[in-house]
Formats: structure tokens, sequence, C-alpha cells
């Protein structure tokens, strides 16, 4: 017996919750490691938040279903929530700082997550118009 076929949004939805989790536990876990603590020098720390907190934007875009203004809202809220997490986790350990240009960073990685967000739809959207 065949098992019926999740639709495509539903599912796209349940990979960025999986994806938001498990980048927030791997930053959390991984964070607290020893290693961290000055692994990506200055200025390049703020590229690296900028993109890691453009993944976390557009899953948490992905996930919500929003759309619109609302879905960079919540690229954007997503970001902060998990980068002001991070920095509160960060200035209880050894040998790591809590920065308010990392939280900038963050917060412009849920902007960019937004952008990439809205790009991939418009293409997608283009590319099934002219094939359907």
């Amino acid at each position: 017996m065949k098992t019926p076929r999740q639709p495509p949004l539903r599912s796209a939805r349940t990979w960025a919750t999986l994806t938001v989790i498990l980048v927030g536990a791997g930053l959390y876990a991984l964070g607290a490691q020893p290693f961290a603590a000055g692994l990506v020098p200055a200025p390049w720390d703020k590229l690296a938040h900028a993109v890691t907190f453009a993944l976390i934007g557009s899953a948490v875009g992905v996930a919500s279903g929003a759309r619109g203004w609302r879905r960079t809202a919540c690229c954007i809220a997503g970001a902060l929530a998990i980068g002001v997490l991070d920095e509160l986790h960060q200035a209880y350990l050894p040998g790591r700082i809590a920065s308010w240009s990392d939280l900038a960073a963050d917060a412009m990685g849920g902007l960019l997550g937004a952008v990439l967000l809205a790009a991939v739809q418009g293409a997608i959207r283009r590319w099934t118009a002219r094939h359907h």
C-alpha cells in the first residue's frame, strides 16, 4: 500500500524547522568548546555571523509559513532571537565575549536570509510559470 505523499510546502516547513533546531543546538554545543574562542578572527567573524544567521533566518522564514513582509519580519526576528540566546550563552563562557556588534551581524544575516528567500521564491515562481 502506498503511503500518502506530504505536500511540498509542509515538507519544506518541517525541514526548515529541523534546520533551525539543529543549527541552534550546534551553535550552543560547539560554541561552548574551547576551540570556539577566537576561531574566526575579526573582522571575518562578522561575515561568519551574517552567513550563519542568514541560514537561520531563512529557515525560520520558511518554517513560519508567512509571506511578504511578515516572512521578512520572521526571518529577522528568528535570527535575532537565536542571536540573543547565543550572545547570552557566550557571556558566561570562559574566553568568549558577548557583543552588540555580533548581534547586529546576526540581524543583518536575518535580513540577508529574507532577501535570499524572496529571490529563490521568485525564481521558482518564474520557472514554474514557464514550465506549466
